[in-house]
Parts: C-alpha cells; sequence; structure tokens
C-alpha cells in the first residue's frame, strides 16, 4: 500500500510540474499548447474518475482523478487567472467544461455502438454515470468561477494575508467547495453519503497540503520574473468582465472607424499631392510659347486632334494657385499719361502695392 502512495506522489507531482512548466511558456509559445494540455488532463480526470481507481491509505481513500488531474487542473486555472487575467481564464474554463461533457458523451456512444453490434462491452472505456457526470462538471465549473473570486476577496486590503496563505486559503476553499457540490449532488440519499463526504474533505484537506507548496513557488517565480506586483483585481472581476469587454469591442469599432477617416483623407492628400507634382513638373519642362502673341500652347492629347493655345494669365492660374491682379507700370504710365510727373507716377505705383483697407 505504501508503493501506491509513493507512485501517487509521483504521478501527482510529474502532472502538477507538467502544468505550471507548461503555463511558464506562455511568453514563446502561447497559451494554445497550454489550453491544449488542460484539454487533455479533463479528459483523463473524467476517464479515471468513471473507472474509480483510487490508493486508500491510512483509513483515507484518495481517489486518482481527484489528487493528480483535478488538483493540476485547479492549479492551471489558478496561475492563468493570475497572471493572463479573466480573459484567459474563461476560455480555460470552457475549454475544462467542454472536455468534461464530451468525454462521457463519447463513452455512451462507444458503448451504445457496441450493443448495437451485438459484442461484448469495452472494458477499458468505463460506463459513465449522468448523475456523477453532471456533478462533475457542474461543481467543476462552479469551483473554478469561485477561485477566482476566493482569490480577490482574499487579496483585499482589509486582510492583508501573505502570499502563501493566500494561495493555500484560496485552493482549499475551492477544494472544500468541490467536495460539497460534487458529493451532494452525485451521492446526496445514499446510505455511504455521509461517510463520502467525510472522507473527501479529508481528503482534499490534505491534497491542499500537498498542492499549495507548489503554487505558493511558482507564483514566487512567476512574480519575480516579471518584474511587476500581482495584480488586485474586483472581487467578481471573472463574471463582470464580459461588460469590459463589450466596452473593448466599441471602442475597437471607433478607433477602426477613425482610422477608416484617417485612411481617407490621407488618399486624398496623395492624390492631391501627386497632382501638384504634375503641375511642378511641367512648370519644369519646356513651354512651348507662341513667339508673337505669346499665348502658350496645350496638347489636345487626343490623336488627330488640334492643339490650343492660351494666354500665359490662364495657363498659371489653370496650373497654380496664383490669381493675377492688374495695374500698370511705371513706364507704360508715362505712355499713356504723359502729363503725369514722375513724382506723381511714382505715388500711383506706390498706391497700387498697398494692401487694401479693412
Amino acid at each position: 500500500m505504501k508503493h501506491e502512495l509513493i507512485i501517487l506522489i509521483l504521478e501527482a507531482l510529474a502532472v502538477y510540474f507538467l502544468v505550471l512548466w507548461t503555463h511558464s511558456l506562455r511568453h514563446r509559445a502561447g497559451l494554445a499548447y497550454f489550453y491544449a494540455l488542460l484539454g487533455g488532463l479533463t479528459a483523463v480526470m473524467s476517464w479515471v474518475t468513471d473507472a474509480g481507481v483510487r490508493v486508500d491509505f491510512a483509513g483515507i481513500s484518495f481517489m486518482v482523478g481527484s489528487t493528480v488531474f483535478y488538483t493540476s487542473l485547479l492549479l492551471g486555472v489558478f496561475v492563468v487567472y493570475v497572471f493572463d487575467g479573466p480573459r484567459a481564464t474563461r476560455v480555460a474554463i470552457s475549454t475544462i467544461a467542454g472536455v468534461s461533457v464530451m468525454v462521457p458523451l463519447i463513452a455512451c456512444l462507444l458503448h451504445w455502438q457496441m450493443d448495437l453490434a451485438g459484442q461484448a462491452p469495452l472494458g477499458y472505456v468505463p460506463v459513465p454515470s449522468l448523475r456523477i457526470n453532471t456533478a462533475s462538471v457542474l461543481a467543476t465549473v462552479a469551483d473554478l468561477f469561485f477561485l477566482a473570486i476566493a482569490w480577490e476577496y482574499l487579496g483585499q486590503p482589509p486582510w492583508r494575508l501573505r502570499l502563501w496563505f493566500r494561495a493555500f486559503l484560496t485552493l482549499l476553499g475551492v477544494m472544500l467547495l468541490d467536495v460539497l457540490l460534487f458529493n451532494t449532488g452525485a451521492f446526496a440519499g445514499r446510505l455511504a453519503y455521509g461517510e463520502i463526504l467525510t472522507g473527501a474533505l479529508v481528503s482534499r484537506f490534505l491534497i491542499a497540503l500537498f498542492a499549495s507548496p507548489f503554487l505558493y513557488l511558482y507564483l514566487q517565480w512567476q512574480n519575480q520574473k516579471s518584474g511587476g506586483g500581482i495584480e488586485n483585481r474586483p472581487v467578481l472581476t471573472i463574471l463582470t468582465e464580459m461588460a469590459a469587454v463589450r466596452q473593448e469591442l466599441g471602442l475597437a469599432q471607433q478607433e477602426i472607424e477613425r482610422r477608416k477617416v484617417v485612411e481617407r483623407e490621407k488618399e486624398a492628400l496623395i492624390q492631391k499631392l501627386e497632382a501638384t507634382l504634375g503641375r511642378v513638373r511641367k512648370l519644369e519642362g519646356l513651354l512651348p510659347v507662341c513667339a508673337h502673341c505669346k499665348r502658350i500652347r496645350l496638347e489636345s492629347g487626343a490623336v488627330g486632334a488640334p492643339d490650343h493655345w492660351i494666354t500665359l494669365e490662364d495657363y498659371v492660374q489653370k496650373e497654380t494657385a496664383v490669381t493675377f491682379s492688374h495695374g500698370l507700370c511705371g513706364d507704360c504710365m508715362h505712355q499713356l499719361y504723359p502729363d503725369l510727373s514722375a513724382a506723381e507716377i511714382a505715388e500711383i505705383c506706390t498706391a497700387d502695392r498697398r494692401p487694401p483697407a479693412p
């Protein structure tokens, strides 16, 4: 019997280490592999629990499904909530809940298939109990949400708990809640319900004592590695985060619309700059001018169509933003008005250059 207990302990150590190590790789590999591991452990937990695999020691029954795999799932959800937030935690919980539902359904289908084929039942596929599996799924989902709530509640300023004690109380609280929910849902009304409940409470307390040091060491390690303190969130963050998610989606939609407007303005500016560049290139090139009337020739662009000629003023106004204003220079003023003196002509020219009165 001691050998079975040693194997159980080594098995638990290996699975706990695997879960925490996979989570520690999230910055390099992401959380996809971590979610996949949680799903696989959930499937194994469901199969082992239905098979009733357990180890009895000193009058206490340690269910392998609870001691090894369920506790490892708790550790996984625990650390992903602390370091990755409520959104990643909900993905983990959904993965565990989904696999917990699928495994017994697949087992039922396999047994039904063998029964229809007239073959012997599959001895290596445990026959699931609808009541036990329903209680297990509901209790597991409730436990995982309670884990986040208890962790935040115990982290409130009035408590001032040390990290190791906060982690232990949270883990113990989740395990005790699971005992009450699961055993009540699965075994309430049976003669052995009281004994099952008492034995489960003792075993879960011992498991919490055994697993909490691994959780505390990992929390310390990741906290020091990240260089920042562990975030204290509101107590019901795991439940109320959906409102924040919807708000973030609304803000993201507004940001997308704003960027679309900026892109349209940018395209319009680019087109304007391209048009300006084209006009500059025209002004930098050779400009065909009539030697007599000084008009400028514009090519029609159509094959066989005649070119047309425009005045210099029209050309400049068309190709640039310049607007012409007319006046008389001093020489023309003297030719047109020979009776005016040089001083009068200079005064008139100076007056033309003054800005208009407001």
